[in-house]
């Protein structure tokens, strides 16, 4: 079993992981020279309706942007009971250069909250290959009041990623999921909420590659 890591942004954006002066990061392998291709199979989810989900893959097919414009999870005055959450799923197929295969090391992520006192919030995700069992949650909860931008961080430890099998086709599924809390808040004057902002290619939520040789056949 491998850890989840918690996925979101309006903006999120797949990348070969960040490289060291001596060209590769450290414990996460050696990114493969040639580049990569991510299909976006499916978007759903009551987080990203049809319509309110943008897709751009990035000229040289390194990475995507999905960039969502109805993310928000609300409690309170103005707010139906299904707002309380909201959740998007995603199903990507990444294609690798032949010898080499993946997993996902680290996830930055971020968002803005307004919670009144007494609200809560929370921001969910795991992701897990094809025709493998769902990961448990990683989830960040948040407390009010606040009023601001939140960014959150989940790296797993090198031993504990999980990699795609050598030469199998399998989609990488990212859940993502918010959720907003009445607790002691006035529901009645007030609403809480918690959104994944949009952003762009210089403030985005990461996902990064860890590199790993295939064996030859």
């Amino acid at each position: 079993m491998f850890n989840a890591l918690a996925i979101g942004g309006a903006s999120a954006v797949l990348l070969a992981a960040p490289l060291s002066a001596s060209g590769h990061t450290p414990g996460w392998g050696t990114p493969p020279p040639d580049k990569i291709v991510i299909d976006l199979v499916t978007v759903n989810g009551s987080g990203c309706p049809a319509g309110t989900a943008a897709v751009a893959v990035s000229p040289d097919n390194t990475a995507f942007t999905v960039t969502y414009s109805h993310y928000l999870a609300q409690v309170g005055k103005g707010a139906e009971p299904t707002d309380i959450r909201k959740n998007c799923q995603l199903a990507l197929n990444v294609h690798v250069p032949q010898g080499f295969t993946y997993g996902i090391a680290s996830a930055d992520y971020r968002g803005f909250a307004h919670l009144e006192k007494g609200a809560t919030a929370q921001e969910r995700a795991n992701y897990y290959f094809q025709g493998m069992s769902q990961t448990a949650y990683i989830a960040h909860p948040f407390k009010g009041p606040l009023d601001d931008d939140w960014q959150t961080n989940d790296t797993t430890d090198v031993a504990a990623i999980v990699y795609k099998a050598c030469g199998e086709e399998r989609y990488l599924n990212i859940n993502t999921e918010l959720r907003a809390g009445a607790g002691t808040s006035d529901t009645v004057n007030t609403t809480s909420f918690i959104t994944m902002d949009s952003t762009d290619a210089s403030i985005t939520t990461t996902y990064h590659f860890s590199w790993k040789v295939c064996p030859p056949k």
